[in-house]
């Protein structure tokens, strides 16, 4: 039998690399302002077309390479970071790989014009999916300037399996707001088509703050800084009445690299424990400073998943200085921090706490049990035929329940219908008398379920139904999540949502749909909000995770009390729908106390 094993040819191997380091044109942007700034630029601009897929050009006055360094770039690598294995622990750069320009180079037609400052002339390398077309010595300013053409132009299949531009422009914006908040001492400029998004000097944290997010971030910055022998805490923290319903404004930096990490950022939501709208978020800019050995940042090729020695320390440090920034500024009682700078004494008691609370967030079970053949509980009981109404469900005027209408029954014998045992427990529970005992019902799990449901066939149909806005009310989002709002727009409408244009990120919202109340910024920054979080923890199909986030958002809450009537509407909605025994995240929605145990607790 002959050999089968053997080496993959280079244009392959580095196709197969880019996949793990340029996943969309964002990835590249990542990859290409960390090594502007590695090269000590001062100024760095990044000009994008059609979302980065015809075009990324980055242009930087760093020290520019040589004719040899640049031609060793393009290598799989290589690198100027990295001599031996103890070097990855003592990292202060943010690229170090040496996979970036190899990995772009690729799946790309790239362009790098390059001149150090010694040299009258430069070097331009002119590289097709891996392959050198040219080299040649070129009139250049000092630095670098890479272009970046038709990404994926020779993997059709991954080109195919890129968003539209609004997505991949969001993204875009999310790496170059990072990189520009990360260096405020580098001058940082965005061009997408004609349009400057960003231009911003070099400044101090807070200006380049303002810089990015706009004016309206002066007056809610509260600084924060904790210093200890192990790190250096500093940055800001958004006071808490400032905070929004979605996310997208949390930023953590360690060494000056943007990292995500839940732990620490449950380490943030802590320290603003008690001061927080049940559901929204906080601004912060936040940045770490430590000895690289504690750090390993060689987990994942983008380098933004990061582990440390002593995770836990790190949390208590980190709730601790922005409780402390906060009663600085009379948010949150002040704490004492003069006999107790290491925080050691108090760490297993935080923990403790807030550790539990941590992964009690992060985990969860599906049930398992099934809810088929649920008509056979209800067997042997009278009926009230004005509880199977289901064909339609619609929100009264001027109150937040639901009312059943439809005559799913005509033509059948009219039935018994005198009263069953129907009543509500705590304001939370719906209490019923089935065949074999009581059903308790989840009010919220069994509203999110009917309404689940009904938005699955509106989105199918279009046909969600508007409740105009008395007053159109403008509302303002980040440039991301306006940029999801316009990917979103025609399933949101067949939602019953009314918006239009109006302005830069901007929108005049004209209705929402009727099953929704409040204010209608509040309901849409809560439906985005939900949405992401479906999107990063579910990967899910749009249409299904819009019918979740916003079932979840629009639902019955714990604490309102219904009338009668809403309770018979929502158990025959309930028993109508897809899967009464379940909500759409899974949540059980009702169980039967049989009567059988009932008895068990009066047996002599």
């Amino acid at each position: 039998m002959p050999d089968i094993i053997h080496l993959l040819p280079d244009s392959i191997a580095n196709q197969i690399a880019a996949g793990e380091v340029v996943q969309r044109p964002a990835s590249a942007v990542k990859e290409l302002l960390e090594n502007s700034i590695d090269a000590g630029a001062k100024k760095i601009q990044l000009i994008i077309r059609d979302a980065g897929k015809q075009l990324i050009q980055i242009i930087d006055d760093g020290v520019g390479m040589s004719e040899t360094d640049a031609r060793m770039s393009l290598e799989r690598h290589a690198t100027s970071k990295i001599k031996n294995a103890e070097d990855l622990f003592r990292l202060r750069t943010m690229g170090f790989r040496g996979e970036a320009l190899a990995s772009i180079a690729a799946v790309s037609q790239m362009e790098l014009r390059t001149r150090q400052s010694q040299n009258d002339l430069g070097t331009v390398i002119i590289v097709e999916g891996s392959e050198i077309k040219k080299q040649e010595p070129a009139t250049s300013q000092v630095g670098t300037i890479i272009l970046v053409k038709n990404l994926f132009y020779n993997i059709p299949a991954r080109r195919n399996f890129l968003k539209g531009n609004p997505v991949e422009m969001k993204h875009i914006v999310d790496a170059f707001v990072q990189q520009a908040l990360a260096r405020p001492d580098l001058a940082f400029m965005l061009v997408h088509g004609d349009e400057v998004l960003f231009d911003v000097a070099p400044s101090k944290l807070s200006q380049r703050i303002v810089g990015l997010f706009g004016k309206g971030y002066q007056e809610q910055l509260a600084a924060c800084q904790l210093e200890t022998d192990l790190l250096k805490i500093t940055g800001y923290v958004g006071r808490p009445e400032s905070s929004k319903r979605t996310r997208g404004e949390q930023f953590l930096f360690v060494n000056n690299r943007f990292i995500r990490n839940n732990y620490l950022h449950h380490a943030v939501m802590n320290g603003f424990e008690g001061l927080l709208p049940e559901g929204s978020f906080p601004f912060y800019a936040l940045f770490i400073e430590l000895d690289p050995k504690h750090v390993d940042v060689n987990v994942h090729p983008t380098k933004t998943e990061i582990k440390f020695d002593d995770e836990r320390s790190i949390y208590a440090y980190m709730r601790s200085a922005v409780k402390q920034a906060l009663g600085a500024h009379n948010l949150s009682p002040t704490l004492d921090f003069s006999g107790d700078v290491n925080l050691m004494g108090k760490i297993s008691d935080i923990q403790q706490q807030s550790h539990s609370q941590f992964y009690k967030e992060q985990t969860g079970e599906v049930p398992t049990r099934s809810a088929q053949n649920w008509e056979q509980l209800f067997e042997g009981l009278p009926v009230n035929r004005d509880d199977l109404k289901t064909e339609r469900i619609t929100e009264a005027e001027h109150n937040q329940v639901i009312r059943m209408e439809s005559s799913i029954n005509k033509g059948m014998e009219k039935p018994d219908t005198s009263e069953k045992i129907l009543f509500q427990l705590q304001n939370k529970f719906i209490v019923r008398e089935v065949s074999n005992g009581l059903m308790i019902i989840n009010q919220q799990s069994a509203h999110e379920r009917v309404l689940y449901d009904k938005f699955i066939r509106q989105l199918g149909q279009s046909k969600g139904v508007s409740q105009q806005a008395l007053f159109p009310q403008t509302a303002e989002f980040s440039s991301s999540d306006f940029s999801l709002l316009m990917e979103l727009e025609d399933e949101l409408n067949a939602l019953g949502f009314r918006f239009e244009v109006f302005g830069k990120t901007a929108i005049l919202i004209q209705g929402l749909p009727i099953e929704t109340t409040g204010q209608e910024k509040a309901v849409l920054e809560g439906l985005l909000e939900q949405f992401k979080a479906n999107k990063q923890e579910l990967q899910l199909p749009v249409r299904e995770n819009l019918a979740r986030s916003l079932a979840k958002r629009a639902a019955l809450k714990t604490g309102q009390k219904l009338t009668s009537e809403q309770m018979s509407s929502l158990v025959a909605g309930l028993f109508s729908s897809s899967n009464p025994g379940f909500s759409p995240d899974g949540s059980t929605t009702f169980f039967i106390f049989e009567t059988s145990k009932m008895e068990g607790y009066f047996s002599r």
